[in-house]
């Protein structure tokens, strides 16, 4: 199994990655009733984004917008489909703090669901490659309730599986327990962009 190590934007960020070959697409399809892809069969990763700030005025709590490609890679050897949104959480310390039975690690609320994308049925192939799109809100001048921290790994779910997968990573998040830094898109097919920065 190879390791992977992705850099982008001005301020790098790498996640260590175990990753099988991966083919060009994801096909769309009608069949919402065929075999659902099992978290044991799929690797979520993170396809990467620039950390980001923008610069308000006086008193201003400036924001800027960072868009990163969440990942779905079909492992198995035979082909599943996956349709809607995933579950994604921020945790700061990994499953060490919180993990699959407890949120004494999360930080901030499970992402919203943005529905600019509606959802369609997506058919992976093996080896094939879906993403969902998943949007981290940066407060460069945060009041004392909502101090960045760092999130050390996400904790995501896909539609209709009870187990959720782990992804490393290295984003600043929001503190306050009800604020929400993330929001994500349903799952689309064929491999998502790398990460960009919108300014609002």
């Amino acid at each position: 199994m190879a390791a992977i190590a992705a850099f982008a934007g001005t301020a790098a960020l790498a996640i260590i990655l175990t990753r099988a070959p991966v083919s060009p697409d994801a096909a769309l399809s009608s069949d919402v009733t065929g075999h659902a892809c099992p978290t044991s069969g799929l690797e979520a990763w993170l396809g990467l984004g620039p950390t980001s700030a923008a610069s308000g005025g006086i008193g201003a709590h400036a924001t800027a917008a960072t868009y990163y490609a969440l990942e779905f890679t079909n492992l198995s050897h035979r082909s599943c489909s996956l349709y809607g949104y995933p579950e994604v959480s921020a945790y700061a310390d990994g499953r060490a703090t919180g993990g699959q039975d407890g949120p004494d690690g999360q930080i901030g609320v499970t992402a919203i669901r943005d529905t600019s994308v509606p959802p369609k049925p997506v058919t992976l192939a093996p080896g094939a490659t879906a993403h969902a799109v998943l949007r981290v809100i940066v407060v460069s001048t945060p009041p004392a309730a909502c101090a960045q921290v760092t999130a050390e790994e996400l904790r995501v779910t896909l539609p209709d599986q009870d187990r959720p997968s782990f992804v490393p990573v290295h984003i600043p998040v929001c503190s306050q327990k009800r604020h929400a830094s993330l929001s994500v898109q349903a799952i689309q097919a064929r491999p998502g962009v790398p990460g960009y920065t919108m300014v609002p």
